[in-house]
């Protein structure tokens, strides 16, 4: 079973994604506060894939997903963030996000992600 860290500030969109992930057979889920303990949790655990907020206190998500490639390239990191924006959709595949993901989130959305990315439950 696939190991994944849901990274966000807000214990409820951290809820959405769990919910969703765990009604579609995804089980062995893991959650982070900010980026600082996303990057830690991540050499804890070695997750197959980190669905992570970019906009957190402490740390952003985009210096995260940087510190995380850093300690493994092959990383599977999918962005998210209430704020679509082309900038910052093009920094964070820049700089190795697999996909971006845009608030709020649609179940179907976070599930294409996820299966296209994993290959399926």
């Amino acid at each position: 079973m696939a190991k994944i860290l849901l990274v966000d500030d807000a214990v409820f969109m951290r809820k959405v994604i769990s919910d969703t992930l765990s009604k579609n057979g995804y089980t062995d889920l893991y959650e982070a506060v900010d980026g600082a303990d996303a990057v830690e949790k991540y050499s804890e655990i070695n997750p197959d894939l980190v669905i992570m907020d970019i906009t957190m206190p402490n740390m952003d998500g985009l210096e995260a997903l940087k510190a995380i490639r850093a300690k493994n390239s092959a990383a599977n990191v999918v962005m998210c963030s209430a704020m679509g924006q082309e900038a910052m959709v093009i920094d964070a595949i820049q700089s190795g996000a697999r996909d971006f993901i845009v608030k709020p989130f649609k179940p179907e959305r976070i599930m294409k992600t996820v299966t296209t990315i994993l290959g399926g439950a």
